[in-house]
């Protein structure tokens, strides 16, 4: 691509460069400069203009920002996944529906690697969406680039985007109590579910005790939930503790303990009869993002959750601090 300043008569068929005022207006930059256009800008008294001229082997800007997106998102309904209408050699990529980002994240970084003049920009990978939100944006900064690049990108950028959408449909919540009464955990869990569209049974309330909350459970898993969750009075501080122990006193069992989340610690994931069972923390009772929503975002949209993943969760893991944390991380002056 040729790209400089050049008199008026050499610019027509060009790209514009720059914005310019006209006495009509404005003509404004990435346009093709026809014969009024060099006359309206001859008549504000321009002798030059900026161009940008494709060359033979040049693809334009939206020609090459589509052909990346349609090579990230190749089937749009399956994907759960919309393109915007190209222009100014951007396309962005929006959510259908509700659900969480999908990215293969090698695939966007071999993109980005292929020609600076390239790129694509996402949310983080399982980031929370909601209908129409913007999962991520294909821009080529020049007017125009080298087509063998954008074949190239094309063929990195495969596949490399979608909308995991929500796979879980009826969840059931276990509280166990102490001496305060169960509601709020309920009303903040099923906001959360909400969002996905999941219906939550009603509140079931148990004594906090190994025996109650086995057999809850056990009555839980036989009503066919997609999951079932468990928030307990009192925290759980170990994996033999009351929940984690009660799941596997129910024929369940316990596949992880604790996560590298704040808040969010003292989680524990299992299962029941290939039901997934998620321990929740008491940091749950808040509305606030917390290491809950990491491991019960993915659980819904049909997301496998191990160990290993959970342990990797730790970068970006430290989360805003929530008002009613009894113990705050930073000391406060209280002078």
């Amino acid at each position: 691509m040729d790209f400089g300043t050049v008199p008026l008569a050499q610019a027509e068929g060009a790209i514009l460069a720059h914005s310019l005022a006209v006495r009509a207006g404005r003509l404004r930059k990435g346009l093709t400069l026809c014969a009024a256009d060099i006359a309206a800008l001859k008549d504000a008294g321009y002798s030059h203009v900026t161009v940008a001229r494709l060359g033979a082997d040049d693809l334009h800007e939206d020609a090459a920002a589509l052909e990346v997106a349609q090579a990230l998102v190749p089937d749009s309904e399956a994907a759960g996944l919309s393109l915007q209408v190209v222009g100014t050699g951007r396309v962005n990529i929006l959510a259908d529906a509700a659900g969480l980002a999908w990215i293969d994240a090698a695939r966007i970084h071999a993109v980005n690697a292929v020609d600076p003049a390239i790129i694509v920009s996402t949310v983080t990978p399982y980031y929370r969406m909601e209908p129409s939100g913007m999962v991520a944006t294909v821009k080529i900064i020049p007017y125009g680039v080298d087509k063998a690049s954008v074949s190239k990108a094309g063929a990195a950028a495969q596949a490399a985007l979608k909308l995991a959408r929500p796979q879980v449909r009826h969840a059931v919540l276990i509280e166990t109590l102490t001496t305060a009464p169960a509601g709020k955990g309920h009303r903040i869990t099923a906001d959360r579910l909400a969002r996905f569209g999941v219906t939550l049974a009603a509140p079931c309330a148990v004594p906090h005790k190994e025996a109650p909350l086995a057999e809850a459970i056990a009555q839980a898993r036989a009503s066919s939930p997609d999951l079932i969750l468990i928030l307990t009075a009192s925290a759980t501080s170990d994996i033999r503790d009351t929940a984690p122990a009660a799941l596997r006193r129910a024929g369940g069992r316990v596949a992880h303990f604790g996560m590298p989340v704040d808040p969010g610690n003292l989680l524990f994931l299992g299962e029941i009869n290939n039901t997934p069972v998620l321990g929740m923390p008491g940091s749950a009772k808040s509305p606030v993002m917390n290491g809950v929503d990491l491991v019960l975002e993915r659980l819904i949209c049909g997301i496998a959750v191990s160990a290993a993943d959970i342990q990797r969760m730790g970068v970006g893991g430290l989360l805003k601090e929530i008002p009613s944390r009894p113990r705050p991380r930073a000391k406060r002056d209280t002078s």
